[in-house]
């Protein structure tokens, strides 16, 4: 082939791209890792409701907080209308967030294992730690905050 490579890309805009357009973000390189938290849930008193009127909910009286710091504030948390639509919803929700620290951990520890012994891995266990690199990657992969991107 011949280069440079022209790469058109039509999308009803009526004009060619620039290279600027085309390149990629830029990747924060301070963010802090995200595996080395703690992540868990925390039971707040819900107070919109007493414990009577929502005895259909997994635990009357409180709904489930994600906790991501280290001084038990700030994290992830449901309106408590969302809350009392689908309480069990939301406390499945809350149990995937505040295990999936760990199951990143598992995630990274099985792509390792298989990158390391590839030729006796079973195809299936390829196939899965390929789909683990690519959630690995997408995780760690943090946009840098640009001028356009700021939103504060």
């Amino acid at each position: 082939m011949e280069e440079p490579i022209k790469i058109l890309y039509e999308v009803g805009l009526g004009r060619d791209f620039t290279a600027e357009e085309l390149s990629g973000e830029e990747r924060d390189k301070t963010a802090a890792p995200v595996k080395h938290q703690n992540w868990r849930i925390l039971r707040t008193k819900n107070k919109w409701q007493s414990p009577e009127e929502c005895a259909h909910h997994p635990f009357p009286g409180t709904f489930p907080v994600v906790v991501t710091d280290g001084k038990d504030w700030g994290g992830w948390r449901t309106p408590g209308a969302e809350y009392d639509r689908d309480p069990k919803a939301i406390e499945l929700q809350a149990r995937i967030m505040a295990n999936a620290l760990h199951l990143l951990r598992i995630v990274e520890h099985l792509a390792d294992s298989v990158k390391k012994n590839t030729e006796d891995t079973p195809t299936e266990l390829v196939k899965l730690a390929r789909e683990a690199r690519a959630i690995i990657r997408f995780v760690h992969d943090i946009p840098a905050i640009t001028p356009e991107t700021d939103v504060s």
